[in-house]
């Protein structure tokens, strides 16, 4: 099925697509491709063989949006020598901006005009900018096959719903990709078996909040611990990650569905944002401190060996000493495998913006930052230290970063194990040597905060 994969052909008008933020940002990108190139549009990874240049933009944090003025000045460079040349903003950013991209860019689409971006690129004209940036209460390209821009054909990412209903305080994503709505789960198992057929391992089911997927029908309802159970089903060789989680929302159903599969890996990215009440009831994050604990007491109660990483925001409007040492509290307390740490930075347009004052000193956020990177990092590295001579069971993605003659793979709690690829003792095993989507059982002999360091069982 050559539909999947990118068509590179330079007798065709050349799109080049740059991809910024979140996993979901990237399937976005793969939706886009997949309409351009049924239009007779091919990619390109050179922009300067470029008919159209689109950045798929994420406004989730500031320095994200700045680092897209930077690129669109080096994209108006670009048409300045070739003016045919067709500039683009999609995304979130082109959601919240709007006509002030408009001064900048040839074309602006929001996450919900992608059908349409062909015919946009094609009404083009000096004087006439494109815009359509009109939010969709049920547009979910369930009918669209992403072509897939990931380069080892092993892990791909399925987004199961669009949107988000939760309006928390400080996030920019309702007001930028609209009410949450769920993708008929069928269409999910059809894209998660034509995956698997063309060679794909791994998929990772995207929302803003899965715990709260639901699709209902005159057949029934299939809510997200139903839809595990359906896409779990596709192979027993076909594993299962998602992201991302609620912690308000994450139900035991969904923890008993995980324990019964061998196949849906054992990891959650649960962010918790705070450890204290107070920031969180601010944050309207719906859930406190006890509460977050006590999921993570029963993630651990169910499936034991379950990897657990998390989002903090260091510096929300009025946060005192306290507040953060609660923070420092609560990590301790739960030990995360890893974090994804950011210093709060006020988004326009959110209700943060207009009722809170963004009033922790820029100085006092670095601290606090520097002290929570600091003690996850410890953290990280005692979670990692307990895996010491435990096997796991990797899925090769290919060779390591750092060493081509390592190979590096995920285990099923979602760290990274690099492992030398010892083909000749393979060979003398009689086996053959590892490939990007192989499976092979790993013994970790030593770690860093960030790798388990692995030896193959042969």
């Amino acid at each position: 099925m050559n539909s999947l994969k990118p068509i590179f052909d330079e007798k065709k008008p050349q799109v080049y697509i740059e991809t910024y933020g979140c996993q979901m940002n990237v399937n976005d990108s793969e939706v886009i491709l997949s309409v351009l190139q049924s239009n007779g549009y091919a990619l390109t990874e050179d922009m300067n063989k470029a008919d159209v240049i689109l950045a798929n933009t994420c406004s989730i944090r500031e320095n994200a949006e700045q680092r897209i003025w930077g690129r669109i000045e080096q994209f108006r460079l670009q048409k300045k020598r070739n003016p045919a040349i067709v500039i683009g903003i999609v995304g979130c950013m082109a959601e919240r901006l709007k006509d002030k991209l408009l001064e900048k860019v040839d074309l602006v689409a929001g996450p919900d005009s992608y059908r349409n971006i062909a015919r946009m690129i094609a009404d083009v004209r000096p004087d006439s900018p494109q815009i359509n940036v009109l939010l969709s209460r049920d547009e979910t390209y369930s009918d669209i096959s992403p072509v897939r821009l990931d380069k080892n054909g092993v892990s791909a990412y399925i987004s199961i719903m669009r949107g988000c209903n939760n309006a928390c305080s400080y996030c920019v994503v309702p007001y930028t990709r609209g009410a949450e709505r769920s993708r008929d789960p069928h269409s999910i198992v059809r894209e998660a078996e034509e995956l698997f057929a063309n060679g794909y391992k791994e998929v990772n089911l995207l929302g803003q909040n899965v715990d709260s997927y639901l699709w209902k029908s005159a057949e029934g309802n299939v809510n997200f611990a139903g839809l595990l159970e359906m896409v779990s089903a596709v192979s027993p060789e076909l594993r299962v990650r998602f992201s991302t989680s609620h912690p308000k929302d994450i139900s035991d159903e969904v923890l008993m569905t995980m324990a019964a599969h061998e196949n849906i890996c054992r990891h959650i990215h649960l962010p918790v944002q705070s450890g204290s009440s107070t920031m969180l009831e601010k944050m309207r994050r719906k859930y406190d401190r006890e509460w977050y604990l006590e999921r993570v007491a029963k993630i651990r109660e169910i499936m034991p060996d379950c990897g657990l990483s998390t989002d903090v925001i260091a510096g929300f409007s009025g946060e005192t000493e306290e507040d953060h040492q609660d923070t420092l509290s609560l990590f301790r307390e739960v030990c995360f495998d890893s974090a994804f740490m950011f210093q709060y930075s006020e988004r326009p347009g959110t209700l943060a913006s207009k009722k809170y004052p963004d009033d922790i000193a820029p100085e006092v956020k670095t601290a606090r930052l520097n002290e929570i990177i600091e003690l996850q990092t410890r953290m990280s590295l005692e979670s990692n230290r307990r895996n010491i001579g435990e096997t796991f069971k990797v899925l090769v993605e290919g060779p390591s970063k750092r060493n081509e003659s390592d190979l590096c793979g995920r285990a099923g709690n979602n760290k990274m194990c690099v492992f030398p690829s010892a083909v000749q003792e393979r060979m003398e095993a009689g086996l053959e040597p590892l490939k990007p989507g192989d499976y092979v059982t790993v013994k970790v002999i030593d770690c860093t905060s960030a790798t388990l360091l692995c030896q193959q069982i042969f």
